[in-house]
């Protein structure tokens, strides 16, 4: 996987464009694909650093592009940006649970745009510090490994989703606010983006099973992981 170069998926050539010119200024090299089956193919062939990924697409939508990537293991670790101009939260939701990693609406600020690729990029190579395993009850999180299991069964997540249950266990019994967890594991503080932690919590408690009741909403503030009692 070249973390240098970016694959947009996307059928309206003025936005690939400004995408390209963009990114090209901070280093990154493009693909780009017009429609659904030919993102799809370049996606296999050239596994990209990352796939700016479009919704709403000719031949096949993003949604199916999303669920054929995060269900193949040659493709499954490539980090998905979804771009659409779909705002209702139910489609945030969707592509949250087919493993996207971020959400950008359109119109969009190219800076913007590419801060975000940079935060996907930095939280799924950074190496965490501190504890390499964390045991806590029946949840277990080998940090170098980037795996999780409950009750030793292992529960697949996105690289964003893994960054949030390490970063709410680092700092268990203490409340983060939703700013901080943007912070910490988006890499970006923009204001508006509050619910992208709520649909992540959401998810994650669900894919956590028993362990999900773990993580305390704290009403007006954030979250907190709360630790097992001996």
């Amino acid at each position: 996987m070249n973390t240098k170069t970016i694959l947009v998926v996307e059928d309206e050539k003025d936005i690939v464009d400004l995408i390209a010119y963009h990114l090209g200024q901070s280093g990154f090299s493009v693909l780009s694909a017009p429609d659904g089956p030919s993102g799809l193919e370049l996606a296999r062939k050239k596994r990209p650093g990352l796939v700016i990924l479009d919704l709403m697409l000719p031949g096949m939508d993003g949604k199916d592009i999303c669920r054929s990537l995060k269900s193949n293991p040659a493709t499954q670790s490539i980090p998905i940006l979804m771009l659409t101009a779909k705002t209702e939260e139910v489609d945030r939701v969707i592509g949250f649970e087919l493993g996207a990693d971020d959400y950008v609406t359109k119109p969009f600020s190219p800076r913007e745009l590419v801060l975000r690729v940079k935060a996907i990029l930095r939280r799924k190579e950074a190496p965490e510090e501190g504890e390499k395993i964390i045991q806590i009850g029946d949840l277990s999180i080998n940090i170098e490994r980037h795996h999780v299991s409950v009750r030793k069964y292992p529960v697949r997540l996105t690289s964003t989703e893994f960054k949030l249950i390490v970063e709410l266990v680092s700092r268990r019994g203490r409340v983060q606010t939703r700013e901080h967890l943007l912070d910490k594991v988006w890499g970006y503080t923009y204001e508006g983006y509050a619910r992208t932690v709520d649909t992540h919590i959401r998810r994650l408690r669900e894919k956590l099973g028993p362990i999900g009741a773990n993580i305390e909403t704290i009403r007006g503030v954030g979250y907190r992981f709360r630790e097992e009692k001996e």
